[in-house]
């Protein structure tokens, strides 16, 4: 039996292919081509953001206040980590200088101030695992995010 001969078939019109649009037959994306995560419009997907927004406490808030700034729900995220997690860290300083020039209540006030780092991590592990879970949706701070929602809403209207 003989090959048949190279070029389009006989009396009629090769194949179209690829597709009209880049699309596989099918709908299937083209080989190697991804879905692409869910992005805000400033280059970075919700999930990342917000992931990032708590990764090191006020500071990568400060951070994606401004870089996340054209997404609301990553600037939320952001406003809502700089205002916890600042309120955490400047609450437990003026704790332990206030400990240091105190005698026995000093300890006490070190106590205290290690009761509130604590809770901030405990904090700071639920929202890391709830932005990871959620893909980015807006959640509250256990036990003080009635307070904290309504300041970072505020922070995050703020920033434009």
């Amino acid at each position: 039996m003989q090959n048949p001969p190279p070029g389009p078939p006989p009396g009629g019109q090769p194949p179209n292919y690829p597709p009209p649009g880049g699309q596989q037959p099918g709908g299937y994306p083209p080989p190697g081509g991804q879905q692409p995560y869910a992005q805000s419009s400033g280059g970075i997907d919700k999930k990342t953001g917000a992931i990032l927004s708590y990764l090191l406490w006020w500071i990568t808030g400060i951070i994606f206040l401004f870089v996340g700034r054209n997404d609301p729900d990553v600037k939320f995220h952001a406003a809502q980590s700089t205002i916890f997690f600042g309120s955490i860290s400047i609450i437990g300083f003026v704790l332990r200088e206030i400990a240091a020039f105190t005698g026995g209540l000093g300890l006490i006030l070190g106590f205290i101030s290690f009761v509130i780092w604590l809770f901030g991590v405990v904090i700071w592990i639920i929202c890391l695992v709830r932005a990871s879970g959620g893909n980015g949706a807006r959640f509250e701070i256990p036990l003080v995010g009635g307070v904290i929602t309504l300041y970072a809403e505020q922070l995050a209207n703020a920033v434009s």
